[in-house]
């Protein structure tokens, strides 16, 4: 079994979050840090279509009255920082369903012909129609690409991993709002156990020798 080898009928590319609400409209600092992931994206995107990869866009949607959504006993809030006094609070959703936040970015030239998958939750899989989709297609095989490393993207492939799905995570088309060392932590010792990692330019490859 080559684990650089891929067959284009059962692979399908998921981007995972990669909305106007994560991108464009948050602040300069965190699109600096995810322009290399978005453009790496790009170029997964323009390949896959070139090749007929269906493409799956796994979106935040959450609830503008916030009735999906249920406060956890946490440590800490997403950054990593500890609840003032203790006391968790609601953080308003940066993809509310219908507003500009939940639309894809435009660099990835959405159309009607991709799979759109609603999501509450932080894994792409939970309670939405994606595995019914994928199986549908006949695809055993994700190319994964988007952000959070450290929270959708990980709990993606750990449900993934669980449903007996191959994941080829793409190491520089996801990237993380936080600690960079999650990331890497991830990518290094954690998504090898249970998908491949590769960078951009190896999956490209894959992808062109998978049609060839």
């Amino acid at each position: 079994m080559d684990l650089n080898r891929i067959e284009i009928k059962k692979t399908g590319l998921l981007f995972f979050d990669l909305l106007n609400g994560y991108y464009h409209e948050a602040g300069y600092a965190a699109k600096q840090k995810k322009k290399p992931m978005v453009d790496n994206a790009v170029r997964l995107m323009k390949t896959a279509r070139q090749a007929g990869i269906p493409i799956f866009f796994a979106k935040g949607s959450h609830r503008e009255d916030e009735g999906t959504t249920v406060l956890l006993k946490t440590d800490t809030n997403i950054p990593l920082k500890p609840w003032p006094n203790g006391i968790v609070t609601l953080v308003k959703a940066a993809a509310v369903e219908g507003k500009s936040g939940s639309a894809v970015i435009p660099e990835l030239e959405p159309n009607q012909s991709d799979y759109h998958v609603p999501k509450h939750r932080w894994s792409a899989f939970y309670q939405t129609y994606l595995d019914l989709a994928l199986r549908a297609r006949k695809i055993d095989t994700l190319i994964i690409s988007g952000g959070s490393t450290d929270v959708g993207v990980a709990a993606t492939v750990f449900a993934g991993r669980d449903m007996d799905y191959n994941m080829i995570v793409v190491r520089d088309a996801c990237a993380t709002n936080h600690n960079q060392l999650a990331h890497d932590t991830l990518m290094d010792f954690i998504f090898p156990r249970m998908s491949r990692v590769r960078t951009t330019d190896r999956v490209l490859r894959m992808i062109e020798e998978a049609t060839r």
